[in-house]
């Protein structure tokens, strides 16, 4: 089936971390801090659709007219990130709190108060044809041609070679960092590879949301695992205040005892321990020389990600 038609693509993945670097067979962009789309662009539609398939287009009326921006009107498939900015500042709880929301009332509320842009990075489809086996930066120009930008709509900007330049300049703003990419890579559905390269000065990762346990009157120590293999292990805790959104969805979760997924964990006094159903990223310093994460801090649950993709991440122990 037509690639456009299908609506089914799963998104290449990036499968290694690293400090910033210069290459010249690499080009460098900001990574966006917000929720990874696919955007189905047609003459008089846009369809969003989220790593999992779910359609997003509801939940984000404030683009909904981005096909509009597509040159010449041609059927396009564009890969990016859904995110929120406060002058230079993206903020990665507002957009996944937004995409949680399923309320019609919040919605509108949401998207009039914090309205979204979508940056797009990739292109994948154009005027009735696949270009996902084409050159990264073949991609790229296409991209630049296909798309009449906006304020909720962008294209994102790269350089080539020059991969420390960009994040020294980055880093002190805030943003998450760079993604280095190998211009002559090709766009591969549903992998995790090499050719894409994270270079962040805070480390983040997906937990499988386990347990909690509260800290004080205001505060819940979140418990969080991962998959290696077939098995959950422990992987560390990170604090949350329960004014959040998301500790309401957690107190939702559907609770378990310890035995049952559980067995091989830490004992937490008055643990309440949850099926391993949410996931939550989290950002940290490191790993501490026990494992666990150094200065944790909890960014938001995702539902863009089901559990069994939390794979124990060795390279940043």
């Amino acid at each position: 089936m037509d690639l456009f038609d299908a609506k089914n693509v799963t998104p290449m993945l990036i499968a290694e971390e690293r400090p910033a670097f210069d290459d010249p067979d690499y080009l460098y962009e900001l990574k966006p801090d917000g929720v990874r789309c696919f955007a189905y662009l047609d003459s008089d539609r846009t369809i969003l659709r989220d790593k999992r398939n779910h359609d997003k287009t509801f939940i984000f009326p404030e683009l909904n007219q981005m096909h509009k921006q597509v040159a010449k009107k041609k059927r396009c498939l564009v890969d990016g990130e859904i995110y929120f900015s406060m002058g230079r500042k993206q903020d990665f709880y507002e957009v996944h709190r937004r995409a949680l929301t399923t309320n019609k009332f919040k919605i509108e509320l949401a998207f009039r108060k914090s309205p979204v842009s979508f940056m797009a990075f990739d292109i994948l489809y154009w005027d009735g044809e696949s270009v996902a086996d084409q050159k990264l930066l073949d991609r790229k120009k296409l991209l630049q041609k296909a798309i009449k930008e906006s304020e909720r709509f962008t294209v994102s900007r790269f350089i080539e070679q020059h991969g420390i330049v960009l994040y020294n300049a980055l880093e002190p703003q805030g943003f998450e960092g760079v993604v280095a990419k190998r211009k002559d890579s090709k766009y591969y559905f549903g992998k995790r590879t090499k050719d894409w390269i994270k270079c962040k000065a805070l480390i983040d990762d997906d937990f499988i949301v386990c347990g909690y346990y509260q800290k004080s009157e205001n505060i819940i120590s979140v418990i969080l695992g991962s998959y290696i293999k077939d098995s959950i292990v422990y992987q560390s805790h990170v604090s949350m205040g329960v004014s959040r959104y998301d500790y309401h969805n957690i107190q939702a979760a559907g609770r378990t005892d310890k035995d049952g997924y559980y067995s091989s964990f830490p004992n937490f006094d008055d643990a309440i321990w949850l099926k391993p159903e949410l996931v939550c990223t989290v950002k940290f310093m490191g790993r501490t020389p026990g494992g666990g994460l150094r200065q944790p801090v909890f960014k938001g649950l995702r539902d863009d990600k089901i559990p069994n993709e939390c794979i124990a991440n060795h390279n940043l122990v």
